[in-house]
């Protein structure tokens, strides 16, 4: 009788591609899919470092699985990702009953991992450097057959204060362009018809490889791809936003209409103390541009509250150019501090009470602002993606707009993994309702 193995991924997308490929290798090592930790001969952890309150979790969790362990010394227990390759040994310290664990760089190493757990009786782990296996060229087991990850490069360049990506990621490390092609090609040959491009800086694709950014020439070539009908993509940055990518993006027939696209805060001084290469006034003429170009272009963003040294002046200023942007939707954090950034140990960071005021301004501002822009869609025929049933009513099902607005629809006949024409009948800030056209 197969293993079972159940995995428990936190964080962002590039995590969910990675728990894709680790799924994949367990699979294809014998291991079968279990619906519940409780039932499975394998529990792993996909770890997260981008936030404070990631790390409190998982340890938390790896609290709660020890009396689990007890009651069950068979069960194998992993951990891998992001705050493995920060912490390394420390897991294994503060968790002795865990069996494995690995680093971002040692996704591929997994079975070997747990092969010599088995035959030492002791645990193991892996925390290499440097990638030289990239996640999408592992085998995969997709949750979706109709939607696909697409990494492009991994790891980030850029030196932000407050950010942790390049020290558990690395360097950019850039797949050659024709890999990437191949694999849409594979994907969309067996039934996918949307990919969502991945990298921490997507921009500067393939500027290691050639010298110069690849990203505009790969999404013109992606609208040569028979079968493919929707391509996202994330991460980019606003400094290395060119003409060309805008130009690529607005003749395209399968690049979506929809942008993320990070500001972190509307202040110049606080900008220049994150280290971000672009002011308030040049992000929002590009965002400018980018909407001139293309029609009905969507808009989400990050932004982040109370980082050291954030003045009521500066917030001001945030919620100033989120008035000016109109995102559709905007991902808002409390910052946190993260060892080896150079923003942990800044001056003047900023009291809990303060940040918490601060944040709960800015989610009530764009919340209304997202309320206004899907009110603006009342009436409208849009295409969405039927990506499955509601999660909250058993009669409905959820879509997607390629402006990547979430739209509920009585589920008919509609079929998870096909497109359906629709006209939207109501509106709320996170999602809108349609009915059938």
């Amino acid at each position: 009788m197969s293993k079972t193995y159940f995995i428990r991924t936190y964080g962002c997308q590039m995590n969910e591609h990675d728990s894709e490929r680790i799924a994949g290798l367990l699979e294809m090592n014998g291991y079968a899919r279990a619906q519940d930790p409780e039932s499975a001969d394998l529990v792993l952890f996909n770890t997260c470092a981008i936030r404070e309150n990631a790390d409190k979790k998982l340890y938390g969790t790896l609290g709660q699985m020890k009396r689990v362990k007890d009651a069950r010394p068979e069960l194998r227990i992993a951990v891998g990702g992001c705050q493995v390759q920060k912490d390394k040994s420390l897991v294994l310290e503060k968790a002795p009953w865990v069996d494995v664990a690995f680093g971002t760089f040692s996704v591929a190493e997994l079975p070997r991992l747990l092969r010599e757990r088995e035959a030492t009786g002791v645990p193991t782990f892996e925390f290499a450097e440097q990638t030289e296996t990239f996640p999408s060229a592992l085998p995969a087991r997709r949750d979706d057959p109709f939607h696909a990850w697409v990494s492009v490069s991994v790891g980030c360049d850029n030196a932000c204060t407050f950010c942790i990506v390049p020290f558990v990621r690395g360097p950019q490390v850039s797949r050659r362009l024709r890999d990437v092609l191949d694999e849409v090609r594979r994907l969309a040959e067996v039934g996918v018809v949307e990919v969502t491009l991945l990298g921490q800086n997507v921009n500067t694709y393939g500027r290691d490889l050639d010298g110069k950014p690849l990203f505009a020439d790969l999404l013109r070539a992606l609208d040569h791809i028979d079968g493919l009908r929707r391509v996202r993509f994330t991460s980019p940055h606003p400094h290395d936003f060119t003409p060309e990518v805008i130009d690529a993006m607005a003749s395209s027939r399968v690049v979506c209409e929809h942008i993320h696209f990070p500001l972190q805060s509307g202040s110049d001084r606080v900008l220049k103390r994150m280290r971000r290469s672009y002011r308030s006034a040049r992000y929002l003429e590009t965002l400018s541009i980018m909407r001139g170009a293309i029609r009905d272009l969507a808009v989400s963003t990050d932004i982040i509250v109370g980082f050291p040294g954030e003045t009521d002046e500066d917030f001001q200023a945030t919620l100033h150019v989120v008035e000016e942007a109109r995102f559709d939707s905007a991902y808002t954090f409390k910052y946190s501090i993260r060892p080896n950034t150079e923003a942990a140990s800044m001056p003047d960071q900023v009291a809990a009470e303060i940040v918490a005021e601060r944040y709960e301004r800015l989610v009530g501002l764009q919340e209304r602002i997202a309320l206004e822009k899907n009110r603006e869609m009342v009436g409208r025929h849009v295409e969405v993606l039927v990506e499955g049933c509601s999660k909250k009513d058993a009669t409905r099902v959820t879509g997607r707009t390629r402006t990547n607005k979430i739209v509920h629809v009585a589920a008919g006949e509609l079929m998870t993994g096909t497109f359906a024409d629709v006209v939207i009948g109501d509106a709320h800030p996170h999602h809108l309702d349609g009915i059938l056209a």
